[in-house]
């Protein structure tokens, strides 16, 4: 091949490329609408107390995104503490993961997180949003 039907090949299968993620990037985001329409569904729980600036994420055992705009932050004793974000979070539902730099030794509602988005089984970043304070949360009514 010559160096010129070689560059246009490339060329091609760029373009290709491009149209497949932005296609990808538009059905997320439609299904990610329709995700950010329906509001978590009602666990139980209920507000315990004054909401807190930050957390001691070395306590943090796992996290529970609710949808857009909200996210239990779950502690080794149990402890769930509900931050509800200023605003929603393109994506954030749909994809259900996130990443987060710390400012200081703790995560706090000056914080921004990073929704995690999948394509092609890698991961890429998504929106960036800010966070709120922590609520923490009873437990859930039997």
């Amino acid at each position: 091949m010559t160096e010129d039907v070689m560059r246009t090949t490339y060329t091609k299968r760029a373009c290709a490329a491009l149209i497949a993620l932005t296609a990808m990037a538009a059905a997320g985001l439609i299904a990610d609408s329709a995700s950010a329409r329906k509001p978590a569904k009602d666990d139980g729980r209920v507000a315990v107390g004054e909401p807190v600036d930050c957390i001691m994420p070395n306590r943090l055992r796992n996290t529970n995104v609710r949808d857009d705009s909200t996210i239990d932050f779950v502690m080794n004793n149990g402890d769930v503490y509900r931050n509800t974000l200023p605003n929603s979070c393109p994506s954030l539902g749909f994809e259900q993961r996130f990443s987060y730099r710390l400012s200081t030794s703790q995560l706090c509602s000056v914080d921004i997180i990073t929704v995690l988005q999948t394509a092609g089984g890698n991961y890429m970043q998504g929106a960036s949003c800010g966070l709120g304070k922590f609520q923490k949360m009873s437990k859930p009514a039997k």
